[in-house]
């Protein structure tokens, strides 16, 4: 469990080739009755052989997504297809600075790109603005700390919604172009940014970016909207 709502899966997929950070899978259920359900996934991991990882948020509801975080069980079996994607992905080889804004879930696909630069040894300066409701709603919390403290070249800073740390400087609330100001620091203006979140937030984080000179060919975009879940 990453929250009290949210968990990651470790599935073991045979014949799995890897793929690239920020890539997704497309997971589908199929019912007693052949009642059959589907759902987009990114995966969280670095790419490794026969295996990946997803980390799912539980949707109120949904018909997927509460199987996934609150039923499957170890030896469970079902639909897998993938990698998917093309547009939103991070390779070692990319030129950097890489800015990587993430709201609430949409963590997860900026957590593979994380993972894949420390899998390749890459020195390549990383921006991290994560935006969650509160210090309880961050996934991956402890991971990132360690690798945040262990690595001068990757840079996390968080923006809490509703509430944050009492140590926190930044007022609780919704991303401001004092974020995105922040976003270049030492390293210069990200050659690439990558946003993932709710579509609102996505639509919000690129407006300001625009705002403060990005040029759009620079921004990559991922996003999720109401679904069933």
């Amino acid at each position: 469990m990453e929250t009290r709502s949210a968990r990651t899966l470790v599935l073991d997929v045979p014949g799995w080739d890897g793929h690239d950070a920020g890539q997704h899978v497309d997971v589908r259920l199929t019912a007693p009755d052949g009642y059959t359900a589907q759902r987009s996934y990114s995966i969280a991991s670095a790419a490794t052989a026969d295996e990946l990882e997803i980390t799912v948020q539980k949707v109120s509801g949904g018909e997927v997504s509460p199987y996934l975080v609150e039923t499957a069980a170890v030896g469970d079996e079902f639909e897998l297809r993938g990698p998917v994607g093309g547009w939103f992905r991070w390779r070692a080889v990319d030129d950097g600075p890489i800015s990587l804004i993430g709201g609430g879930s949409g963590i997860v696909p900026l957590m593979a790109m994380i993972r894949a630069r420390e899998q390749a040894g890459a020195m390549t300066p990383f921006h991290l603005t994560y935006s969650a409701r509160t210090p309880d709603h961050l996934f991956y919390a402890h991971e990132l700390y360690r690798a945040a403290e262990a690595d001068p070249n990757l840079q996390v800073v968080y923006a809490f919604t509703r509430a944050g740390i009492a140590s926190d400087i930044r007022r609780p609330g919704r991303l401001t172009s004092n974020d995105i100001a922040a976003i270049a620091g030492s390293n210069g203006a990200p050659a690439r940014t990558f946003i993932c979140g709710p579509n609102g937030f996505v639509e919000s984080a690129t407006q300001l970016l625009l705002d403060a000179g990005h040029a759009a060919s620079s921004i990559r975009t991922e996003r999720f909207g109401p679904s069933g879940g």
